[in-house]
């Protein structure tokens, strides 16, 4: 994976002045003093009431998280029993877990806040690396559309990080699964979820030292219970160009389908690079088709590839949005989300709008309160619904389960696209 430490303006991820990531503590018995428990814990309340104060997020001048013991993370899932299983990516398995909602403290199951532990699976190749660009990232981010982290522990060679729980699970889940549990989402909340994301980014993109979340997709997209969408996995993020320079230049990483050309091809990261992946998810939650899937027709694989000549055409465009709608969406606010679209997913990033702009004309579409078109038609949909359909996807770490297996679902970690 890329090197995400290797900026001198990358965020730390100490409480003191240093430049040291924190050390892993030896041996279970280890433990932070006694009075870090009321400290940390008080400070998961500030950051819940910092959400209402900046509401359009900031950047914390220390990291605002609790160091958990092993034995505390332990007992806290239950000795990581294998019926809380959440998920499980490259990095690991994701438990649900349960601690006190003022201390963060262990407590029993059904007690207290439900919380997602990402513990590291020893054998993996992302581990520490991607593990610190999480904590130096999200441990002082602060944003209502980025995903809490809540705290760490290092102890020997364990690695876990501590996430607040998101009850909806992965906007891929609603998008593409089938089921009681997974309803059609309407087209007013497909709005929202995308103004969502955009303001995450937003955030990322205009905060004081630039980060680039590089891998935007809809599995890293979470969703309250209120359908309040949240950015989550920061495993990639880079800090975004400095100085005269308009791009930083790093091994190509993240997921097919979802990066930009230029980036691909060039290994050029720009801040406009995560507006393609935007627009790819965009695009996804337009006409409900996964970005690639090779259960398609020959020709449809590549989504981007075969909608980008459709999105721009009015009288075509009815074919390509996704028939779980069912007609109900404003005719005029669809175009105008395909046109902006087309925008985001253009070759040259330069030609992209920023994710600002992203933002403005979302909420331009929301404020719309046009009419719900007629039903249309839907035998004229493509026939690649029949052919993608069927496509199994896979799970997003630390997101619920809601067939009632017992099995962990599993994720397709990414790889370096090289």
């Amino acid at each position: 994976m890329g090197n995400c430490m290797g900026s001198a303006a990358a965020v730390q991820v100490v409480s003191q002045p240093s430049t040291a990531l924190p050390s892993p503590a030896r041996g279970p018995s280890s433990r932070a003093p006694s009075s870090c428990g009321s400290v940390y814990g008080r400070s998961v309340g500030s950051r819940a009431s910092a959400e209402e104060a900046y509401p359009d997020g900031r950047i914390l001048e220390v990291p605002n998280l609790r160091i958990f013991t092993f034995s505390e993370l332990r007992a806290a899932t239950q000795k990581f029993k294998v019926d809380y299983v959440l998920g499980e990516g490259g990095f690991g398995r994701v438990y649900k877990g349960w601690v006190d909602e003022t201390t963060l403290n262990p407590s029993k199951s059904g007690v207290g806040m439900i919380v997602a532990v990402k513990k590291l699976n020893p054998e993996s190749m992302q581990g520490l690396q991607e593990w610190r660009s999480e904590v130096n990232f999200l441990g002082r981010l602060s944003h209502p559309n980025l995903v809490k982290l809540l705290g760490y522990c290092w102890e020997d060679k364990e690695l876990l990080l501590v996430y607040e729980f998101m009850s909806k699970g992965s906007l891929e889940n609603h998008l593409f699964r089938r089921g009681a549990g997974f309803q059609p989402l309407s087209w007013s909340l497909r709005l929202r979820i995308a103004i969502g994301a955009a303001r995450g980014l937003a955030f990322l993109h205009t905060s004081e030292k630039q980060v680039i979340y590089r891998d935007f997709k809809a599995s890293n997209i979470l969703l309250d219970s209120n359908f309040n969408a949240k950015l989550s996995d920061f495993g990639l993020a880079k800090n975004g160009p400095t100085g005269n320079d308009t791009h930083v230049t790093t091994r190509v990483m993240g997921t097919y389908g979802y990066a930009a050309p230029e980036y691909v091809a060039t290994g050029h990261l720009y801040i406009k690079s995560d507006v393609y992946g935007f627009g790819v998810v965009l695009l996804e939650m337009l006409t409900g088709l996964r970005a690639l899937d090779t259960n398609r027709p020959s020709g449809q694989h590549n989504l981007v590839d075969w909608a980008k000549p459709v999105l721009a055409d009015r009288r075509k465009l009815a074919r390509l949005m996704d028939p779980r709608l069912e007609g109900q969406y404003p005719s005029r606010g669809a175009l105008q989300a395909a046109q902006l679209t087309l925008k985001c997913l253009a070759t040259d990033p330069k030609s992209r709008p920023s994710m600002k702009e992203v933002v403005a004309a979302l909420e331009e579409i929301e404020s719309r309160k046009s009419r719900p078109a007629e039903p249309r038609d839907l035998s004229l949909c493509r026939g690649a619904r029949s052919h993608g359909s069927a496509h199994v996807h896979h799970r997003s770490p630390y997101t619920p389960r809601h067939d009632g297996s017992r099995s962990a679902g599993r994720v397709s970690h990414r790889s370096p696209m090289l």
